[in-house]
């Protein structure tokens, strides 16, 4: 396995990594999360005083699991040539910056961020010199069509767990 394959690899690696974290804290912190949500944001009602249950949480990224395991394999399959996998690159890296974002408006822990400053931000910087060493790159046309293709993948994946879950999709009342 060369460079950019184990570059590719790690994509599904540290999308493990970080979303481990978001199994066991999303549930728990997500009513706080998107509470704080600027109300233009288009959320149910529910959503932003329950948050999330674990079961909903747990299916949603379930699902995106499946979508970066397929990414991460298209990257090694084709040695980092996949726009499927440079996008996924890109949008994971992008979504790194974005946990801490979260954290820093909300003034506290969100989910994610520890693994976001730990393992995907890292992981990304890295992954970008791996494919830039080999005349590639995570932000080309193709890998940000992809890139962007993440927020339907994202909305669908939640659309899913709520379709799978239902009445249990919901974290506690207040």
């Amino acid at each position: 396995m060369d460079d950019v394959q184990k570059a590719a690899a790690g994509l599904f690696a540290a999308w493990c990594v970080n979303d481990l974290e978001e199994w066991f804290t999303m549930a728990s912190t997500s009513r706080e999360a998107v509470a704080r949500v600027p109300s233009w944001v288009p959320l149910p009602r529910q959503v932003r005083t329950r948050g999330l249950s674990d079961a909903h949480s747990r299916v949603a990224i379930s699902v995106m699991g499946v979508a970066f395991a397929a990414a991460s394999a298209a990257g090694v399959v084709t040695r980092g040539r996949s726009p499927v996998f440079r996008g996924a690159l890109l949008g994971f890296g992008l979504h790194g910056y974005g946990h801490l974002l979260a954290s820093a408006l909300t003034r506290g822990y969100t989910s994610g961020a520890v693994s976001a400053a730990t393992t995907v931000i890292p992981y990304w910087h890295w992954a970008r010199k791996v494919l830039a060493d080999h005349d590639l790159s995570d932000h080309d046309r193709g890998a940000i069509t992809y890139a962007l293709a993440a927020v339907p993948v994202l909305l669908g994946a939640h659309g899913l767990a709520y379709a799978i879950v239902r009445d249990r999709s919901l974290g506690p009342p207040p």
